[in-house]
């Protein structure tokens, strides 16, 4: 009894410590992941499975030196890129990542359009302007009462995510032995090369690396002591294995999902065509789920993304616009997009590149700030991790500059 009336407070404790972490997963669960994950499993059944796995490790990885980093210095990424960078680098760094946020929000909103005209047959346009306007009130709500209620409702949004995406698994498991086969990593032709970058450019994203360091440092302020540093990485990572954990399961299940029920049938490198092949193949039940936990994705994604871009915006120019202000600017674009009448899948096809396009700004100096012990101290990077880290950075560059020149060749 003793041992249970001390342990209790520690885990009630650890438990109020969670909730960054989920905030940033939302990145890893957006339209374009739905969009990346589909096409793989419907065009090369198990054979990425692998790519998927390394992808949500290299992002638990990179999402704890994030948080790290905000909760060791107080400050966050960008914060530290602005403090070190000449004004016109740092004005040319803060473009390149908003040009990277801006793709990440027309594919939010791009998603959450399609589902809403999924589920109501809404024009595009009508349904981005929806889900802009309820993206504000989740923002509004994180200003007005602060971050631990954003996070319950994102994590609320997280979990019919989680519903949408993978109840179709449960009608029609997929093949046990195919699926551990897809952990072996191999490739079939230049398609497929292309696609594991366009899904590892759909799961590392440069604005969930940006955000962890604030989201982290705003729900915990910075760390005081060797203890509380410690009790605050440790819960942390657990946070991250929770979070990015389940993100990693919604991605694999939907490419399961996909090379189980979509294999070799016409139209499914759209969303709009994979949701018919669902309702045919699983019933309108399942694919009405799939266009709530789609609707979801947009709502919550395009939300988290605001809140990258004003921390963006905040460190690297040091200025502050209300969030809510800025949610209104940077939705034009996505609208315009829209109204244009562009192929929403070209678009989502478009903002990957440009995604894939900012992950090593972001990476190269998230990894050399978590290396520098004048900056960490005692929480700084060991040689095993930033050897570690070294070869990520690598492999993802390289993956994702083999994503514009095949994008661009073909």
């Amino acid at each position: 009894m003793p041992k249970t009336a001390v342990a209790a407070p520690k885990v009630i404790r650890g438990y109020l410590l969670l909730g960054p972490a989920f905030v940033a997963a939302i990145a890893y669960v957006d339209p374009g992941n739905v969009a990346a994950n589909l096409t793989g499993g419907a065009r090369y059944g198990y054979l990425l499975v692998w790519v998927l796995v390394s992808a949500n490790l290299i992002a638990g990885l990179v999402q704890y030196q994030s948080a790290k980093l905000g909760l060791v210095t107080g400050k966050t990424l960008p914060d530290l890129l602005g403090e070190r960078l000449r004004p016109a680098a740092r004005r040319a760094f803060w473009a390149q990542a908003e040009l990277v946020a801006a793709a990440t929000d027309l594919a939010e909103v791009i998603g959450g359009a399609i589902a809403l005209r999924l589920l109501f047959d809404l024009p595009l346009l009508l349904g981005g302007l929806i889900v802009g306007v309820v993206s504000m009130v989740l923002l509004g709500l994180q200003t007005r009462f602060g971050q631990r209620p954003f996070e319950g409702v994102v994590i609320g949004l997280l979990a019919v995510i989680a519903i949408g995406f993978l109840a179709g698994l449960v009608v029609n498991p997929p093949d046990a032995a195919a699926a551990v086969e897809g952990l072996v990593p191999r490739f079939d032709g230049t398609g497929s090369v292309l696609l594991a970058a366009s899904m590892l450019g759909a799961t590392v994203m440069p604005h969930a690396i940006y955000v962890h360091s604030a989201l982290a440092r705003d729900r915990h302020g910075r760390a005081e002591g060797v203890e509380q540093t410690a009790l605050l990485l440790r819960a942390t990572k657990v946070d991250i294995g929770i979070a990015l954990g389940l993100a990693g399961i919604v991605n694999i299940g939907m490419l399961l999902l996909a090379a189980t029920n979509l294999r070799g049938i016409e139209g499914t490198d759209t969303i709009e065509g994979a949701h018919a092949a669902i309702s045919a193949t699983l019933g309108p039940g399942i694919a009405l789920v799939f266009a709530f936990g789609l609707l979801a994705s947009g709502l919550a994604s395009t939300s988290v993304g605001s809140y990258a871009g004003a921390t963006i915006m905040a460190g690297l120019l040091r200025r502050r616009i209300p969030i809510l202000v800025r949610r209104v600017v940077t939705l034009i674009p996505a609208l315009l997009i829209l109204a244009a009448g562009v192929d929403p899948t070209f678009a989502l096809i478009i903002s990957q590149v440009g995604l894939s396009f900012g992950i090593p700004f972001a990476l190269v100096p998230l990894l050399r700030l978590t290396n520098d012990r004048t900056i960490m101290g005692q929480a700084a990077n060991g040689r095993a991790v930033s050897i570690l880290l070294a070869a990520i950075v690598v492999i993802v560059a390289v993956l994702n500059v083999a994503l514009i020149v095949l994008t661009v060749a073909g």
